[in-house]
């Protein structure tokens, strides 16, 4: 016999600092949740099966991809998105740093590799290697990802080392 499906469930997280409680679908992803719930509309859907990396929010501190995560799964844990990497209207080094390399064009991928950056920078990677590395798991089809890295090294105090 089949239990009967649950048409809502209540959910309570943080994101980018401010608490957030919502009645939502069983199977509503974290990132419908971010844009269609909060109006946060930096996490992009690319790809929707976890390639792209567009999505990529950063969860308990590890960058994931939220077209992966449901948005129950998040309840009473805290989320970062793009939004929460500004002060205002001052923006992150990393920010600056991507905009001083050039590190973004059409701009659709660029909050996930923002996240995917952000939640690296907080491990502290100590070469370009352990950059290429880690944003190979986000895709790019304008930049040649070479500012990218820069970018991200420059933040991480290893932009002089050789590439």
């Amino acid at each position: 016999m089949n239990a009967p499906a649950l048409e809502s469930l209540s959910v309570s997280l943080t994101v980018n600092g401010e608490r957030y409680e919502r009645t939502v679908p069983p199977r509503l992803t974290l990132a419908d949740f971010l844009r269609d719930e909060l109006e946060l509309t930096g996490t992009k859907i690319g790809c929707e099966h976890g390639v792209c990396g567009a999505c990529t929010v950063v969860l308990d501190g590890a960058a994931v991809r939220s077209c992966l995560v449901l948005a129950v799964q998040a309840n009473g844990r805290s989320v970062s998105t793009v939004e929460g990497l500004a002060t205002g209207t001052e923006l992150n080094p990393l920010q600056e740093a991507f905009h001083r390399h050039h590190a973004l064009q059409c701009g659709f991928c660029t909050a996930g590799f923002l996240m995917t950056a952000t939640a690296l920078l907080a491990e502290q990677p100590t070469s370009r290697d352990e950059i290429r590395e880690a944003l190979s798991a986000n895709l790019c089809r304008c930049t040649g990802y070479q500012p990218i890295v820069d970018a991200v090294a420059e933040v991480a105090g290893v932009l002089g080392e050789t590439a």
